[in-house]
């Protein structure tokens, strides 16, 4: 079945309820009274309650009506967040320097509000050490507590030990925030543009 409303001559039923332009209640008319008033006022009739006895339709452009409906649908879709799983690998015995490199990475995640997944990975002896995996995964899960917090507590699966961290804030919050800073970075930009050039005679 189509979920397109039936509209003027597809309409067919002797009687219906019609409500005029403006949502006004006309009350019960015949079906022929109906689409005369719908040429009159240059509208489609417009089928809104299909089970209701009579069934209730409405005057309107239904053109329009049909536009506007498909950008609000968008405007939502656009608005909606989907929150991703990123995930994130470190061996046991990570130097220094890549923990803070992979640290920086899931910092940036839990910002843009997505979930990070963190795997450690142990490999040949390693695996009769799981309790330096367990440690690495507390310590990096200390460093970005302001950010986000342990949605799924380290857990061993197979020769990988596995964590998820999630985001204290929303995907919509963090998406919504970025745009505020893009658009400040934006602005900041065409301030110092038009600046720049009134400096260069002092300094000459």
């Amino acid at each position: 079945m189509s979920a397109e409303p039936r509209i003027n001559d597809r309409i067919r039923v002797p009687e219906v309820r019609l409500v005029g332009p403006s949502g006004e209640q006309v009350g019960i008319v015949p079906l022929a009274k109906a689409l005369e008033l719908a040429q009159e006022y240059d509208l489609d009739l417009v089928e809104v309650a299909a089970t209701a006895r009579p069934p209730v339709c409405k005057l309107m452009d239904y053109g329009k009506f049909k536009y506007e409906s498909a950008m609000k649908a968008r405007e939502a879709r656009k608005n909606q967040a989907h929150t991703v799983i990123k995930e994130m690998k470190l061996r046991p015995k990570i130097d220094p320097h890549d923990y803070d490199t992979k640290k920086g990475h899931v910092v940036r995640f839990l910002k843009q509000g997505d979930k990070v997944k963190i795997t450690i990975m142990f490999r040949g002896r390693e695996q009769s050490r799981p309790e330096l995996g367990y440690r690495l995964l507390q310590r990096l899960a200390e460093d970005v507590q302001e950010l986000g917090f342990v949605e799924s507590n380290p857990k061993q699966d197979g020769r990988n030990m596995i964590m998820v961290l999630g985001p204290h804030k929303k995907k919509t919050e963090a998406m919504a925030e970025a745009r505020e800073a893009q658009a400040a970075r934006k602005a900041e930009r065409q301030g110092v543009s038009v600046e720049e050039p009134a400096e260069e005679p002092a300094e000459a």
